[in-house]
């Protein structure tokens, strides 16, 4: 994690007679952890609430119908082995930790009547006893929302996860005593949710996700071997994101084969930097028959962080075709250093960024052509994405937690 400034002293809630008042879940960054992945967007927002938390909470642990809160001195050791442990081996240290933890909170479970539960990665919401659980032992449930994609966009989701999303969401409306939504976008999609049940959400904070400043971007020579490629002289543009139906990378794909045509030797590269993912075998099929000397495609299933760093800064712009999205990240991180951005013409886009990046429909083949076209070298396009970016500033972890924090502490 980085080195950013927690909320100030007198922001900060649990300075009282009470010096845990909340249980944070960690069950997800653990069983990340466990499988050895790097963190997502999702992980990466649990370990930013770990770290603002970890010393005034008590760790809960779920796995499938069990439950379990350890005492303070078992939470800050687990909570130290999880902030270490990103990008390491830590099965070895989690198992010594837990092995003497859950037993001790079995016999002697802590207190947490009237604590502020905190689960920020959707974790457990759809098992069965969670909302009875949470109301026995008179926990104050707080729940951050990252969308509801999978009710409201089911086309673009795994078989089953609209079901389930549907089961989290009923659940966490059930028990919440309140809920932070990453933007009001989302916002709107919950209470459109809980409404269509006859609902209505509890009191709900809108606080946009930070972003993490990038380590400076790595030179050519350090990229890992599997990274394959590193930036070139070669123009390229970038996208970012889990290769999924919902992502939209077959409209580049088709985009580039259009510019092959128009551009011929002078079609730039297409970097994509994510892992293949689920419900787009019509893309696969693709990317698995792309070969080409000119407006290559060039694949990435990870890279670093600063190697992401180095793809940003020298790319011509980023690209975001997506149908749909919870947040937006990628766009964020690429306006924080400065790369233009276009994307689809997403709410949650135009609230995150109002009028910066290029906006696009995502199904218009022709309008990307030309809009990559258009932000080729020292683009009129980039000079005034340059321009309006001079007085942005992206949302940044201390912002959130200090509107966080308030909150919690009015709850």
């Amino acid at each position: 994690m980085s080195s950013r400034a927690p909320a100030t002293a007198t922001s900060r809630t649990g300075t009282g007679a009470d010096p845990r008042p909340f249980v944070l879940d960690v069950s997800r960054l653990i069983w990340r952890l466990w499988a050895g992945r790097l963190p997502t967007g999702i992980d990466r927002v649990c370990l930013a609430y770990l770290e603002e938390f970890a010393d005034r909470s008590l760790a809960m642990l779920q796995w499938r119908e069990h439950r379990i809160v350890l005492g303070p001195r078992a939470s800050d050791r687990l909570f130290a082995v999880l902030s270490a442990g990103v990008g390491k081996p830590i099965r070895g240290a989690l198992v010594a930790q837990l092995a003497s933890a859950i037993p001790a909170a079995l016999v002697r479970p802590p207190k947490v009547a009237g604590k502020i539960y905190l689960n920020v990665g959707h974790t457990g919401l759809n098992a069965a006893g969670l909302v009875d659980w949470l109301a026995a032992r008179a926990l104050r449930p707080v729940f951050l929302i990252h969308d509801l994609i999978p009710i409201t966009h089911p086309q673009y989701c795994r078989a089953g996860e609209a079901e389930r999303h549907a089961a989290r969401m009923r659940n966490a409306l059930a028990a919440a005593d309140g809920f932070i939504v990453n933007s009001a976008d989302t916002g709107r999609a919950l209470t459109g949710f809980a409404r269509s049940l006859g609902l209505e959400p509890a009191p709900t904070l809108v606080a946009h996700l930070g972003i993490e400043p990038l380590a400076a971007p790595a030179p050519a020579v350090a990229f890992t071997e599997s990274a394959k490629a590193a930036p070139t002289d070669r123009p390229y543009f970038l996208c970012l994101g889990t290769i999924e139906a919902r992502k939209n990378h077959i409209l580049l794909l088709r985009a580039w084969k259009g510019l092959r045509r128009t551009l011929g030797a002078n079609t730039p590269d297409l970097v994509l930097i994510g892992q293949r993912g689920w419900e787009a075998q019509d893309t696969f099929d693709l990317l698995d028959s792309e070969s080409h000397d000119h407006g290559r495609i060039v694949e990435l299933a990870r890279c670093t962080d600063s190697e992401l760093a180095a793809w940003l800064d020298d790319a011509e712009a980023l690209l975001m075709p997506s149908h749909v999205e919870g947040y937006g990240l990628p766009v964020l991180e690429a306006l924080s250093r400065g790369t233009p951005v276009i994307a689809t013409d997403l709410a949650v886009y135009r609230e995150l960024a109002p009028g910066i990046p290029l906006f696009l429909a995502a199904d218009d083949e022709q309008a990307w052509q030309d809009a990559v076209i258009a932000c080729l070298g020292d683009s009129t396009e980039a000079a005034r994405q340059s321009r309006l970016l001079q007085d942005y500033r992206a949302p940044d972890w201390a912002g959130h937690m200090a509107l966080v924090e308030a909150w919690l502490g009015r709850l």
